[in-house]
This record gives C-alpha cells, structure tokens and sequence, in this order.
C-alpha cells in the first residue's frame, strides 16, 4: 500500500479536484503498448490494402529514375531537378500511408485517458535526472511491469516470427523461380501478411497493459484520509468561516422577513412565544402566504412593527403555533389550515370595514378546527 512521507497510508479514492488537478498536469493514463498496437496494425493493413498501389507508382517511379535523359547526365542542374522530383512523386505517393498513420496515432493516445495539454509535464524536472529515483523506479512495480512486457513481446513476436518463416518457407524458396514482376508482388504479399500477423500478437501485451495502466494510475492518485479532510476545508471553507457565513445569511434573511411584515393582512400570535405574519392576494395567490414568523425574541419584534404599522394582531395560540411549526417563509399554508385561517381573515376583513363604514364590531372566532397532525 502507497504511503506518504507522513506515514498515512493512501486508502481513499481521488475526489474530482484530485483527477483534475492530475490531468492539468498531465498526469493521465497512457498505454504505449496500446499505441504502438494501433501503429502497427494500421501500418499493416494499410499495406495489405494499399500495396498493389504502392508497387505500382514505385515501379514507375524506379523506371522513370533509372531512365535519364543523356544530356541530363552531364548537367548537375538537371539531374537535381529529376531527383527533386522524384523525391516529390515519392512525397505524395506516400501521403495517405503517413495520413492514416498520423489519425491513428492521436485516435490511439487520446482513447485511454483523453486528450490533455499541459504545460508543467512539458517544464525540466531536476528530480527525473536524479540517478537514486532513476534506479527506484527501475525495481519499482512500474519499472518490473515495463520489464515484463519487453520479455512478452519478445517471445511472442518471436515465436510468431519462427512461425511465419515456417509457414512461408516454400513460397520463400518459389520467389527465386519466378519473373522479376511476380516475385516482387509475391513477397510484397508474403511481408504485408507476416506484419499483419506479428502486429496481432501485440494484442495480447495491450489487453495486459492497459487494465494495468487504468489501476496505477487510479493508485497513484488515492490520497489519505487527512488529505481529503484539507481538501474538503479549502473547498467549503474552515468551519469558523461557514458558521459566520450562516449567520450573516440569517441576518440578511431575517431583515428581508422584517421587511414584510408591515405588508401583512394580519399577524396571528401565541400570544407571547410564537407570532406569524400571513398576507393574501386573492388575484395572485392560490392560498395565504407566510411572509414572516419567529420565536420569542423575534416574535416580540414582529409583533413591534405590526402595531407601528397597524397591521392587526390576533391572539388564537393553537393556529399560532401549526402555522410556525408546518410553514416556511414565502410558502402557502397547509391545506388542513384553510379553514382556520379564512375564520381569522373574515374577521379581519370585517374589522376594516367596520372602521370605514362604522357598524357594530363583528364576534372574534374562538374554535378553531386543527387537525391532530398541526397541534404542537
């Protein structure tokens, strides 16, 4: 198990910061053996594929080479020209051939670990020139793994090859009995083949490497407990910091709260520890809304501001505290408090008209029904 220098061992899966903080630099699974499959095979097939193409324009191209104008011979101006062209013909035979293999090697380096650019694995490290790490990571796990690999592909492209020579021998020993032009077509045949074949036994070394290269990786990066902890205080904040945070969220809250209560319908109490500030606009709300409520000391002031405001204040202690205990700020009432409340609006309502109009003072409800699952 990897340890730190502190000694924690690194039990914890990397966190999302960890992962991209890696892949700024750089640090993202790679698996040449993947590469150099995808290089190879491409470059194989490709062959297969393109060499009857490839023959032909490099016969041309020899024939065209070897059949010099005389007067050109004696004119080194000439004979660079025919040579510059040549090289040119060469060029743009071979351009598709370097195309593919130019896709298939950024297709093969991004597929594993995804395309990354960074700076800092580019910038010198004088720890990578010490010889001390250098023979660590030699007989590290990495260092033993790369060592596998070189002995797998060893014997493998070696037993491949061994049998290749013994499939082919007799077609091999045919060539020399053949015409100049089928002997050339032949042993193009026989080499795109035996480079299709060996390019296959790397598929055995890649289906090792690249699990094994997703594990180290994945490794490399577990942290400790007491790193995710650190990691997790920088990202939300010190304690101290969030609490006080909280707090002047509170505040903030609780003034914007203070700030509706003089535009509340009526402010219904316990009468002293709970107080509830409801306001409704039957065109624009579906139900009465709390627009602020508190406790004790808040209660107190809220119940300050409606009297400075002349907002009414009533006393009915069991709605008082269903509203406090099942409501939020700037949310409707339950539904099982309907009932309760529009008893308590009605009233306030008749109260207003009976101060512009006059008339005898409308009875205050007394019984409220509230559901057993409001009583607090």
């Amino acid at each position: 198990m990897a340890e730190t220098q502190t000694g924690q061992e690194r039990t914890e899966q990397a966190t999302p910061k960890r992962r991209e903080e890696a892949r700024r630099k750089g640090q993202i699974p790679r698996s040449r053996e993947l590469n150099t499959l995808a290089m190879t095979l491409s470059s194989a097939v490709a062959l297969v594929v393109m060499g009857d193409y490839l023959m032909e324009h490099f016969g041309d191209l020899l024939r065209q080479g070897l059949t010099l104008d005389r007067r050109l011979i004696f004119d080194p101006h000439g004979a660079l020209e025919a040579l510059g062209r040549a090289l040119a013909a060469g060029l743009v035979m071979l351009v598709p051939f370097f195309a593919l293999n130019l896709v298939v090697a950024v297709l093969s380096s991004v597929s594993l670990g995804g395309w990354s650019f960074s700076t800092e694995a580019l910038a010198p490290k004088l720890s990578k020139m010490s010889p001390l790490k250098g023979l660590k990571r030699m007989f590290a796990l990495r260092g033993l793994m790369e060592l596998g690999k070189a002995l797998a592909k060893f014997l493998l492209v070696g037993a491949v090859g061994t049998a290749l020579l013994w499939h082919y021998a007799s077609d091999m020993l045919a060539l020399g009995y053949q015409s100049v032009e089928q002997a050339l077509a032949h042993s193009g045949d026989i080499l795109s083949w035996s480079f299709v074949f060996l390019s296959l036994t790397l598929v055995v070394v890649a289906a090792v490497d690249v699990p094994f290269q997703l594990w180290d990786h994945g490794r490399n990066l577990k942290m400790t407990r007491q790193e995710v902890k650190d990691e997790m205080k920088d990202t939300e904040g010190k304690p101290e910091v969030k609490s006080r945070i909280r707090q002047l969220q509170r505040e903030m809250a609780r003034q914007r709260m203070m700030e509706a209560v003089p535009e509340a319908d009526v402010v219904i109490t316990n009468p002293t520890h709970f107080a509830v500030a409801l306001k409704y606009d039957q065109a624009k709300m579906r139900a009465p809304r709390v627009v602020a409520k508190g406790a004790d000391l808040v209660a107190a002031r809220i119940r300050e501001l409606a009297m400075e405001h002349e907002v009414p204040i009533f006393s009915a202690p069991p709605l008082a505290r269903a509203l406090y205990h099942s409501t939020d700020i700037d949310q409707e009432i339950p539904a099982g408090l309907y009932l309760a409340v529009a008893q308590v609006l009605a009233y306030v309502y008749q109260l207003k008209t009976m101060a512009r109009h006059g008339g005898a003072a409308p009875e205050a409800p007394r019984d409220f029904d509230i559901p057993e699952e409001y009583r607090k």
